[in-house]
This record gives C-alpha cells, sequence and structure tokens, in this order.
C-alpha cells in the first residue's frame, strides 16, 4: 500500500514549499491576462501564493509574479489582484 503523492507547490512569495491545495494559483492566460484561479483549473501558466497578504506583498516586491511569467506587470494588475485575495481571504 503506497501513499498517494501529494503535489508541493512553492509560493513566489515566502518561498515555502506546500500543498496545492493550500495555495492560490495566478495565471496569465494566452492573452497575457493575469488573473487569480481559485479553482485550480483554467488554462495558462500558473504560478501560486500561499493564501495571505504578506506573501502576496513578498511577491510583489520581489518581483515573483515577473518573474513567473516573464513579463512586466502593470500597477492595475497588481491592485486588482490585491482585492481579489482580500475578497478570497474572507
Amino acid at each position: 500500500m503506497s501513499m498517494k503523492k501529494i503535489p508541493l507547490r512553492q509560493c513566489i512569495g515566502c518561498g515555502e514549499m506546500k500543498s496545492k491545495k493550500e495555495m492560490i494559483r495566478v495565471i496569465k492566460t494566452a492573452e497575457d491576462e493575469i488573473l487569480l484561479d481559485a479553482t485550480g483549473r483554467k488554462n495558462g501558466r500558473g504560478a501560486y501564493l500561499c493564501p495571505s497578504m504578506e506573501c502576496f506583498r513578498k511577491a510583489v516586491k520581489g518581483k515573483g509574479l515577473e518573474r513567473s511569467f516573464k513579463m512586466a506587470i502593470p500597477k492595475e494588475v497588481y491592485e486588482t489582484l490585491e482585492k481579489e485575495m482580500e475578497e478570497f481571504g474572507k
């Protein structure tokens, strides 16, 4: 009897490895839109964040999203993501 392997993902804010279920997925679509993917099923390049504002701020400061998606990210996108993160946290 083998244990089922739990998929781990690294937070782009704090760098901690956690199970995929605990994290929030941020995706870049083919149209270069950056969205929060609550289901974890949408198509696109994904990056993962812990569900805390602290990690989100670290990711913004350390340009974690920009590195993950290999593109510059406009301020408006960060503002939208921040609002969505606050909603998610409730």
